[in-house]
């Protein structure tokens, strides 16, 4: 029996991508007919739809849809969440590690869905900057914790490609809330992402 891969995209959005996309390439001079290329125009477009697909899901929404009363009022860090996103300068890959902190206030999300925020928001055209201050604002605004933290670590292919070329530049960006404005509970957090517990 073939190998078939059932993926499931917008019919109508994949054919106008498609025909987008060839007609960049055979203005780049490619030959859209040969072998290795002629279906690329569909490929692209389908790995657009998912690479953008963060446009179309509610963050938000997924932080709701598992909140659970506990008391806990320490800190929750998950780290080293892989981020892999677009930057809209470009359209170029920039990639690394989000670590995300909140300290509850009466309820705790399901830490799964701490990585799909950050999946949601990176999943769009994005700086880094921005992708930052969303993921912090929509954890602040939906849990209402005493405090959230994101320092987002990367690379950017626009950089390292293109431009300067700087192949080992890395970029971070951080934004705070409430108790993690106080110096030592964002030190505590800051030292807490940076040690290898295991």
């Amino acid at each position: 029996m073939a190998y078939t891969k059932k993926e499931e995209y917008d019919q109508a959005l994949t054919e106008k991508l498609k025909l987008n996309f060839d007609s960049m390439l055979h203005d780049l001079g490619e030959d859209t007919k040969r072998d290795g290329i002629s279906k690329t125009p569909e490929r692209a477009a389908k790995a657009m739809q998912f690479l953008t697909q963060g446009y179309t899901q509610d963050p938000g929404e997924i932080l709701r849809s598992a909140m659970f009363k506990e008391d806990y009022s320490e800190m929750v860090i998950v780290k080293d969440i892989e981020v892999y996103s677009l930057c809209e300068h470009h359209m170029l890959p920039f990639f690394g590690k989000a670590h995300v902190a909140y300290i509850p206030n009466g309820y705790i999300v399901g830490l799964s869905k701490i990585p799909r925020i950050v999946d949601v928001f990176s999943r769009r055209l994005q700086v880094q900057e921005r992708l930052t201050l969303e993921i912090r604002d929509i954890i602040q605004y939906t849990l209402q914790p005493l405090g959230v933290a994101v320092v987002i670590e990367a690379q950017h292919m626009c950089m390292m490609m293109r431009g300067v070329q700087k192949q080992n530049s890395t970029t971070t960006t951080s934004a705070f809330t409430g108790e993690f404005q106080v110096n030592e509970t964002r030190s505590e957090f800051l030292r807490l992402i940076g040690t290898k517990l295991n």
